[in-house]
C-alpha cells in the first residue's frame, strides 16, 4: 500500500486557485479542483475556502453522509500541524460548546425546546378554543 503524503499549511495555501484547490478537513487534505462545478453550493463558497482550513465552514453547512463520501474520495493526504500551528480541533471543540451550534448528527437542544414549547402552545390553544365553544354552546341553550 502506498504512504499517505503528508502537507503542511503552507503546502495546502499554495494551492488556492480554481484550478488547482486543496483544502482540509479534520486534519486531512482534499483535492477539491474537480469538484468545483459539482459543488451543489456553488464553487464560490468553496473558493472562500481554498488553500485553508474549512473544517468550520465544512461542519457548519452540516453536509450529508453522501457529502462526506464524495469528500473522500478527493482525499490526497493527511494534515502535518508545524510547532505553533493552532489545531482546529480545540478550536471547534471550544466553539460548539460555547455557541450553542447543533450537532451534526442530532438535534439541538434550542430545537427541540421550541418543538415542544410549540406542542405546549398547540395544546393550550385548543383547549382554550374547546372551553369557547362550549360557552357558546351553554349561551345558545340558556
Amino acid at each position: 500500500m502506498a504512504e499517505i503524503q503528508e502537507f503542511t499549511m503552507q503546502d495546502v495555501a499554495e494551492h488556492n486557485t480554481k484550478n488547482d484547490m486543496y483544502l482540509v478537513v479534520h486534519e486531512k487534505v482534499y483535492n477539491c479542483t474537480k469538484f468545483l462545478d459539482e459543488h451543489p453550493g456553488g464553487e464560490e463558497v468553496m473558493l472562500d475556502v481554498a488553500g485553508q482550513d474549512g473544517t468550520e465552514a465544512f461542519e457548519d453547512v452540516g453536509h450529508s453522509d453522501e457529502a462526506r463520501e464524495a469528500l473522500d474520495k478527493l482525499f490526497v493526504g493527511e494534515l502535518k500541524r508545524m510547532p505553533g500551528e493552532d489545531g482546529p480541533k480545540r478550536a471547534i471543540a471550544n466553539s460548539a460548546q460555547s455557541s450553542g451550534k447543533p450537532d451534526p448528527n442530532g438535534m439541538s437542544l434550542s430545537l427541540y425546546a421550541v418543538v415542544v414549547a410549540g406542542g405546549f402552545l398547540a395544546y393550550v390553544g385548543y383547549q382554550y378554543l374547546q372551553n369557547q365553544a362550549q360557552a357558546q354552546t351553554g349561551e345558545a341553550s340558556a
